[in-house]
């Protein structure tokens, strides 16, 4: 199987070895991956801000990005939910505008084929254990995009509970907003922060090593907050526990600038 990876922007910019993770997990598993060049923002940070039509010709370059895939993984629900769940609604727009149908068909392709990582491994592949090796005590926090638009439900756990050595603790308020929101943190800082104090809070009364989400978005709030509060739980992204092996584990310690390390990814 050949499969495409949508690295999203975050990932790209600022914990670019989330993305090397995707690639040393998949083909571990037996999948080729490819990079498509031609990708680029999905359009999320315009589409949230207000500006719908900036955004319409990220849906286009998006079909034309990932035309030659089957599949398209991406190592984000936030950015999965927006191919899933705005592009749809961006195209219906533009054609009760008038301008036409090749923007629903272009925003019907990317739907069909994008798959945030654990619908594909877990409802593509048809896997829970992975192989994945780390010995350290997580907390599992469900992402407001992969909670309640795509519904990721329970996948990510079943995966983090098949990984050995791994203990996971439950996070109280698990289903509570961290506080992010994209645009929201820049708009509402002082809300934003507030939020994201009382998860903090949460994460460190969990007495785990490391914090897990499916969105680095989230991990970079919740990281500074925890980082500006001297703490040493580690944020770290659901692929980096899935790539790393009992030959080459992944650190539960405080993050290094720039994004924490992947296990087996190179």
């Amino acid at each position: 199987m050949r499969v495409a990876l949508f690295v999203t922007c975050i990932n790209d910019t600022l914990r670019p070895r989330t993305g090397q993770a995707v690639v040393t997990l998949l083909e571990r598993l037996g999948v080729d991956v490819d990079f498509p060049a031609g990708q680029s923002c999905c359009g999320q940070p315009q589409f949230n801000t207000g500006y719908r039509h900036a955004t319409e010709p990220l849906v286009r370059r998006f079909d034309r990005a990932f035309a030659d895939h089957a599949y398209v993984v991406t190592p984000s629900g936030s950015c999965a939910a927006m191919v899933r769940d705005n592009f749809p609604r961006i195209a219906a727009k533009a054609a009760a505008e008038g301008r036409g149908r090749e923007l629903a068909e272009a925003a019907a392709r990317a739907v069909s084929k994008t798959y945030e990582l654990t619908e594909f491994l877990v409802d593509v592949l048809g896997v829970t254990d992975v192989g994945a090796y780390y010995p350290h005590t997580v907390t599992y926090h469900p992402t407001c995009h992969g909670l309640r638009v795509l519904g990721l439900g329970d996948r990510p756990r079943r995966l983090l509970e098949r990984v050995r050595g791994l203990t996971l603790k439950e996070l109280p308020g698990a289903e509570e907003c961290c506080g992010f929101g994209g645009t929201f943190a820049v708009k509402n800082p002082a809300v934003s922060v507030a939020m994201g104090v009382d998860k903090v809070r949460a994460v460190t009364g969990t007495g785990a090593q490391a914090l897990c989400t499916v969105d680095n978005s989230c991990l970079l709030h919740l990281g500074g907050l925890l980082a500006r509060q001297g703490s040493t739980v580690r944020p770290v992204h659901l692929a980096e526990i899935l790539a790393s092996t009992e030959a080459d584990p992944a650190p539960a310690g405080p993050a290094v600038p720039g994004g924490g390390a992947a296990g087996g990814a190179r």
